[in-house]
């Protein structure tokens, strides 16, 4: 049984979708954040930072969304998600990088200086220039993607997973999309496996 560290609204979820995805049995572990368990020896035995997503399968413990979703993906997957030809997956690894280093790290730059970092710590001024950013990397992104179904190929992948939360992540922060990207979104953003893994993300929040 595969035990899967989590903490709603947070990265955690693609591990969770990825999951869903895969149709693997798993167990929810709750990490209250917000309530210091992150910081406790426990946990900072599985993660070096007190973070999530953590995994534990069998004598495996790992950390770090996309090298989580990776390994199911390839362990668990038969093609699933992740192409077993190496010139089929390196398109989506690619794409992991791309999302993860230069779509992304602009809105976690700005939920750092607005709410996740010590209030001292926290350098307003910074917001409009990872607001640019974030919006360069979309029109990188769109130089590529012109509204086809999937990122990469003509099946779902977990590029798919990562540029659907990514972009899930960006709207609540209520940062201009454009409308391929939008309808691109929605779409991934209604798949079943996705509304499983948050609703057991939250479940698990009860005990």
């Amino acid at each position: 049984m595969i035990t899967h560290y989590s903490f709603p609204n947070s990265r955690s979820v693609r591990v969770a979708w990825t999951l869903e995805e895969l149709g693997l049995e798993y167990r929810c572990q709750h990490v209250a954040l917000d309530k210091g368990e992150g910081q406790t020896a426990e946990h900072l035995a599985r993660h070096p930072d007190g973070k999530v997503p953590v995994i534990e399968d069998g004598e495996l413990t790992l950390f770090e969304s996309a090298p989580i979703c990776r390994y199911l993906a390839e362990q668990y997957g038969d093609g699933s998600l992740l192409p077993e030809s190496t010139a089929e997956r390196a398109p989506v690894d690619q794409w992991l990088s791309f999302i993860v280093t230069e779509i992304e790290q602009p809105l976690w730059l700005q939920a750092k200086h607005k709410f996740a970092l010590p209030q001292e710590r926290r350098v307003p001024t910074i917001l409009p220039t990872a607001a640019w950013e974030f919006q360069r990397a979309l029109q990188a992104l769109e130089r590529r993607y012109h509204g086809q179904e999937t990122l990469v190929g003509e099946t779902f992948t977990l590029a798919d997973i990562f540029l659907t939360h990514t972009l899930m992540w960006a709207a609540s922060m209520k940062h201009r999309l454009p409308e391929p990207l939008v309808a691109y979104s929605k779409r991934h953003a209604g798949r079943p496996a996705l509304a499983r893994a948050a609703e057991k993300e939250q479940a698990a929040t009860k005990g």
